[in-house]
């Protein structure tokens, strides 16, 4: 029986990875790094500091410390999402059935608890969530499990017994891992969409969400 509901949160509550690749974009460039989109879409879910360090290992900087890009990075994306940030489809209307339905609800993002303050701010949904758990708080990231066990510990709910809504297919991976049901909402344009069939159920967007579907997991 599922009794607790953990959503990520950049690429599923707000549309925020525009705002990763404009500040990851304009951050790496700054260095004499390219980046493009398929490096984009493998950098989904993950934590931007494990982003770093990966572009850090490809093409080496000298002139910039590591934490100095991480920061400039996570303050550009702030400030778009103060701007700019906007609930995407479904949002509201899913965490109010799932309150109203008495379920426990969690937030497990990769984001810096930074951001994560900022996007519910922006977003006004703080109310809904019960527990909010950043993995840099976690040894690893996603795809890494971690970050979902500690949320379910946190909410005091076994994770067989919670599911967990994903939009990367790292967090995907992260959430099967933890042994939970995951309920997949990728981005329709990903050119990886075919991977996402390892999720218990995968919707076009959160609008499609129904609480009956949670029995069919």
């Amino acid at each position: 029986m599922i009794k607790a509901v953990i959503f990520d949160m950049d690429g599923l509550l707000i549309n925020s990875e525009p705002f990763w690749q404009e500040s990851e974009t304009k951050v790496f460039s700054s260095l004499g790094l390219d980046v493009n989109n398929k490096m984009f879409e493998q950098f989904m879910g993950k934590r931007i500091d494990e982003v770093v360090e990966v572009m850090y290992k490809m093409t080496p900087w000298n002139h910039v410390s590591k934490g100095k890009v991480t920061e400039d990075i996570v303050e550009n994306v702030i400030r778009l999402v103060l701007e700019k940030g906007a609930c995407l489809d479904g949002v509201n209307k899913t965490l109010k059935n799932l309150q109203q339905a008495s379920f426990k609800i969690g937030l497990a993002s990769s984001s810096k608890m930074r951001i994560i303050s900022a996007v519910l701010e922006k977003l006004q949904l703080q109310d809904y969530f019960e527990v909010v758990h950043s993995a840099e708080f976690e040894k690893y990231g996603k795809p890494h499990p971690q970050v979902f066990i500690t949320t379910a510990e946190l909410l005091g709910i076994h994770p067989s017994e919670c599911v967990v809504f994903e939009d990367s297919l790292n967090g995907v991976i992260s959430a099967l891992a933890a042994s939970m049901k995951c309920i997949a909402v990728p981005e329709k344009n990903a050119c990886n969409l075919d991977k996402f069939i390892i999720a218990n159920k995968v919707l076009g967007s959160l609008n499609d969400f129904e609480i009956p579907q949670l029995t069919d997991l």
